[in-house]
C-alpha cells in the first residue's frame, strides 16, 4: 500500500474524525474572541442578580409572581423568594440577544474565517473532506451553543445562590417541588435552550460558505438574527411567525411547569430540526461545490 494510500485509509477511520473534532473544539475554545464572547454571557447573570438585589433590598418581596405578570415569563419576580430563579431569568434575558448574537459570531466564522486566514485549503489537502470538515465544523458550533448556555446557567446559579436564599422551587403552575429537582429542571432548561440554538447555527454555518470574508459572515448572521427577531414582533406577520427559527425560543418556561407542557417545546424541537435539514444540506451543497483558492 502507497503512502497516499495509507493516509486516505487512515483519514476515514472514526478515531481521526474525532481526533479532528477534538481538534477544532480545543481551537475553538482557546480563541481569545471565545473567552471574550463567554465572559460577556457570564456577566450578564451578575448584572441581573446584583441589580436585583440593590432593588429590593435582599429582601423577599418579589412575591410569587406568575407567568402572565408580564411579557414573558416573570422569573425576576421570584429571585429574590430563591436564588436558583435567576438561572431561568438570566435565560430568559440572554436568550433573545446574547445567546444567539455569541452562536452568530462562531457560526459566521466557521467556514469563512478559514477561508479568509487561507487555512481553509490546507485543512482540505489533510484530507479531511468538504462533508466531514463541515459536519466538525458545525458539530463544534453546537458544542459553543451548549457551552455558552451552560456558562450562563452556572454563573446565575453561583450568583443567585451567593445573594438570595435558595430551597424549594414554586413552579409556573403553582405546585412545589425539591431543590434538588429544580436543579433538575435548571439543567433541562439549559438544554433545551442549547437545542434551541440548532437552527440558527445551521443557518450561520451556511451563511458562512458563501464568503470568504470571517466579519461579513459574522455580521451578516448577526443580521439575519436582528431581522428574524423584528419579524416575529409585528402582528400583521402572525401567520409566518410559527415558521421563524426564534418564535418558540421562549418555551423553555414550559419545563418549570407541573408537569411540564411538551406541546410548544415540541414544535420548537420540530422547528430547530427543520432548519437544520434545510440549511444544513444548503451548507452541504454550497460547500461541496465551491471552488477552494484560500
Amino acid at each position: 500500500m502507497s503512502q497516499a494510500e495509507a493516509e486516505q485509509v487512515r483519514s476515514r477511520s472514526p478515531l481521526w474524525t474525532l481526533g479532528l473534532l477534538r481538534s477544532e473544539i480545543a481551537t475553538l475554545l482557546r480563541r481569545h474572541r471565545t473567552y471574550a464572547l463567554l465572559g460577556v454571557l457570564a456577566a450578564v447573570p451578575v448584572l441581573i442578580g446584583i441589580a436585583v438585589r440593590i432593588e429590593t433590598g435582599g429582601g423577599g418581596g418579589g412575591g410569587a409572581g406568575g407567568p402572565d405578570g408580564g411579557a414573558g415569563p416573570a422569573f425576576l419576580a421570584q429571585v429574590t423568594n430563591n436564588g436558583l430563579f435567576l438561572v431561568f431569568a438570566a435565560l430568559a434575558a440572554t436568550l433573545p440577544v446574547f445567546l444567539p448574537m455569541a452562536v452568530g459570531v462562531v457560526a459566521g466564522d466557521a467556514v469563512a474565517g478559514e477561508a479568509n486566514s487561507g487555512t481553509l485549503r490546507y485543512l482540505l489537502v489533510a484530507p479531511a473532506g468538504r462533508t466531514r470538515l463541515l459536519l466538525v465544523k458545525y458539530a463544534s458550533v453546537l458544542v459553543f451553543c451548549l457551552v455558552a448556555t451552560l456558562v450562563v446557567a452556572a454563573s446565575a446559579l453561583a450568583v443567585g445562590a451567593l445573594l438570595f436564599p435558595v430551597g424549594e422551587v414554586t413552579t409556573i403552575s403553582g405546585t412545589r417541588i425539591g431543590f434538588g429537582e429544580g436543579l433538575v429542571r435548571a439543567a433541562l432548561t439549559a438544554l433545551v435552550v442549547a437545542v434551541s440554538l440548532t437552527g440558527f447555527a445551521a443557518l450561520g454555518l451556511f451563511v458562512s460558505t458563501l464568503t470568504g470574508s470571517g466579519i461579513g459572515a459574522m455580521a451578516a448572521t448577526v443580521g439575519l438574527l436582528i431581522t428574524v427577531q423584528i419579524l416575529d414582533s409585528i402582528p400583521q406577520l402572525s401567520g409566518a411567525h410559527p415558521y421563524l427559527f426564534s418564535h418558540y425560543w421562549m418555551s423553555f418556561a414550559d419545563v418549570l411547569r407541573e408537569p411540564v407542557h411538551w406541546d410548544d417545546l415540541i414544535k420548537n424541537f420540530q422547528l430547530q430540526g427543520l432548519y437544520v435539514a434545510v440549511f444544513g444540506s444548503a451548507a452541504w451543497a454550497r460547500f461541496t461545490a465551491k471552488d477552494i483558492t484560500a
